[in-house]
């Protein structure tokens, strides 16, 4: 293995409804990397920047939004890069918003805010999956967890 790097992060977005968490995903445009498949909040960790605030930095870009919450969670997405020969260990974090009108970047091409369920039926990657459900899980279930966690 040549290399493990922390260069990206995943950060998920919930905002509260009388009908429980809704949570936000993001269909990728047709002319980006992985084209057309659902997720969260994705980008890179610029030069000298910090994983929680490359988060923020993304979450405004690519929606517009900003957080009325936000945590770290327990929670280390990873996948390996067969072209560079290297593991990636994404950083995942949460967000709260209080705000459903989504002003997109030309990253993606739709949104959707999902019942947990459906997020995880409709996001491709596995670690994605697993970090959707351990968000809802600590936002319904974990209020210590959520407590520790909130940056």
């Amino acid at each position: 293995m040549n290399s493990i790097e922390v260069r990206v992060i995943d950060c998920h977005i919930c905002r509260e409804t009388e009908r429980g968490y809704k949570y936000l995903l993001l269909k990728r445009s047709s002319n980006q990397i992985y084209p057309n498949i659902w997720q969260c909040v994705t980008g890179k960790i610029k030069l000298n920047e910090s994983a929680h605030k490359a988060a923020i930095r993304e979450l405004k870009e690519e929606t517009g939004l900003s957080p009325i919450n936000f945590w770290t969670l327990d929670h280390v997405n990873y996948f390996y890069e067969s072209k560079k020969n290297r593991m990636n260990l994404i950083p995942v974090f949460g967000a709260e918003v209080d705000s459903s009108l989504i002003k997109l970047s030309l990253e993606h091409t739709e949104y959707k805010w999902c019942t947990i369920d459906e997020g995880i039926k409709l996001t491709l990657w596995n670690k994605q999956k697993e970090g959707l459900k351990i968000f809802h899980k600590m936002l319904t279930y974990e209020e210590q967890k959520s407590k520790f966690l909130k940056l």
